[in-house]
């Protein structure tokens, strides 16, 4: 039989979306690339959202690489116009290693446009996959899923009060974002794992973000630059339609807990 497998991120999109996928397909598997780079509160609200979702998480490792810095160093490579080896070596090639031909594949891609963009993107690039994005179904925003999280009762990962727009690879920053905005961001609050990222990306040669149209190092951003601002919870009425149901299902949950 096909399989539905929900590729769980530790944030609050995936969260909406296996709690959507959930209530039509209880056989759903929640999925989970670990990368051991993510900030220690990513794992309390996992935690709690999978005590909500009354659902185990199956874990995926790399068999090659220990965690985002092993990936980087073996290969002397962050990211560029070949990507982030860290993304193909501790998220992709366990995917490709655990799917079958037959799974349908759901990911939290918000209704936002770059998100769509991301998705559309995706589609493109794995076209003989069967994706689905119930967010972007049910025109859920990134501020919307954030609202859903906290209705659900959960504490949304502290993240995204300190203005990250994804909960992600806070352990040394998401390479993969080119905008000083970000960085001048990642850098206010974790400044130690900053300077190892901006002193690693020095010495192989690494420009990662962009100035005044240029690549450059993130160590060169101004301690004055402009932080990315923080998302604010927001829905609506699209919310309430894509929670009818969501009731039942907690209750299901609850007298399943109860047996």
């Amino acid at each position: 039989m096909s399989r539905t497998l929900i590729w769980w991120s530790t944030g609050a999109a995936s969260f909406v979306a296996a709690q959507l996928t959930l209530r039509d397909n209880p056989a759903a598997l929640l999925v989970r690339c670990e990368t051991n780079n993510e900030d220690p509160d990513n794992y309390r609200f996992e935690a709690d959202a999978v005590r909500r979702l009354n659902r185990p998480i199956t874990l995926l490792r790399s068999e090659d690489y220990d965690n985002v810095w092993d990936v980087w160093q073996k290969r002397r490579y962050m990211a560029g116009i070949k990507g982030a080896p860290c993304t193909s070596e501790m998220k992709v090639a366990p995917r490709l290693a655990f799917q079958r031909p037959d799974d349908v594949h759901v990911f939290g891609y918000t209704a936002d446009a770059d998100d769509v963009e991301r998705f559309n993107r995706l589609r493109e690039n794995y076209f003989e996959l069967t994706v689905r994005a119930p967010l972007i179904e049910a025109g859920i925003t990134k501020a919307a899923s954030l609202a859903m999280v906290m209705s659900a009762g959960i504490a949304l990962p502290r993240s995204y009060a300190m203005g990250f727009p994804n909960a992600n690879c806070l352990g040394t920053g998401c390479v993969k974002a080119t905008s000083p905005a970000y960085w001048a961001l990642y850098r206010h609050h974790f400044p130690e794992n900053f300077k190892r990222t901006a002193d690693y990306a020095r010495e192989i040669g690494a420009r990662l973000t962009r100035l005044k149209g240029e690549r450059a190092f993130i160590d060169e951003i101004p301690d004055d630059h402009p932080m990315t601002n923080a998302i604010v919870p927001a829905c609506d009425f699209l919310c309430s339609l894509a929670e009818v149901g969501l009731a039942d299902n907690d209750n299901e949950i609850a007298s399943e807990r109860a047996a």
